[in-house]
């Protein structure tokens, strides 16, 4: 069993890719649809999230702590999500939030600009000089993105495992080769690699429950043990602790919390 990434620009077919992949490997196949279990599980509008992602990163500036917020409910939803194994996901931010997993396989799709320019044309019915346009703003934004929420340009390499460029190479070459690497044993999920998506997954929901009270909580889990660490006001350092347990505490999974508070303006 097998998860998974890919990321993508705009048309540049890693969608089609990720289709194709998962109808092989009789896999799950998610991308949009992390972003509707988000904003179902923690009651935020859909719209708001698909800006979030979507719009400049100078959008969640106007709102306080907006960046911890979005990504812990789209974390925390995608985690628990693959959690059962056997999922190709091509959404965004992936390969971020799975990086720490070792057997998933993180897979880069590009293309050539005027192949992805056709495409824009095709679909959008729209001049060549402002398809091209689009696609340098969609892809300046999204590396903006990267580079603001995580610190990574997306078009490092080292953030992925195998990096295919569809020219020369079909789509179905490129789903040939996913597909063998997925065979290998450094692919495959084992026990150790359960328990630390398990661990990650739990500790995600954990601190999506808790930023709108803790935007800047930090949250570890083992076997259901979670571990807090807040900064917070000395004068209420036990109350605030104590709401956080509490919060924690009720999260599905969630065995015992210990909150560690750090008292804001103290040097860790």
């Amino acid at each position: 069993m097998s998860i998974i990434t890919i990321s993508r620009g705009s048309y540049s077919r890693g969608k089609e890719v990720a289709e194709k992949l998962a109808e092989r490997l009789r896999y799950e196949c998610i991308s949009r649809e992390i972003l509707i279990e988000a904003s179902e599980q923690f009651n935020i509008p859909e719209i708001k999230l698909v800006r979030a992602i979507h719009d400049a990163p100078s959008i969640l500036a106007r709102f306080t702590y907006g960046k911890e917020k979005y990504i812990a409910y789209i974390r925390a939803a995608l985690l628990s999500h693959v959690q059962s194994d056997n999922v190709v996901y091509h959404g965004n931010a992936g390969h971020f939030f799975l990086q720490k997993i070792p057997n998933v396989l993180k897979v880069r799709i590009t293309a050539e600009i005027q192949n992805r320019v056709q495409e824009e044309m095709k679909r959008e019915n729209i001049p060549a000089e402002k398809a091209r346009h689009i696609l340098e703003k969609d892809d300046e934004e999204r590396r903006k993105w990267g580079l603001r929420l995580y610190g990574v340009d997306t078009w490092d390499s080292r953030l992925y495992d195998l990096v295919l460029h569809i020219e020369t190479m079909s789509i179905d070459d490129g789903i040939d080769i996913i597909y063998y690497a997925l065979q290998r044993p450094c692919f495959q999920s084992n026990p150790d690699h359960q328990k630390l998506l398990n661990n990650l997954a739990l500790a995600a929901r954990v601190e999506a429950a808790l930023v709108e009270e803790f935007p800047t909580s930090k949250v570890t889990a083992r076997d259901g043990d979670v571990f807090v660490d807040l900064k917070i006001p000395l004068s209420q350092t036990h109350v605030l602790a104590e709401k956080a347990r509490a919060i924690a505490k009720v999260v599905t999974g969630v065995k015992d919390a210990k909150v560690s508070a750090i008292p804001l303006g103290i040097e860790e």
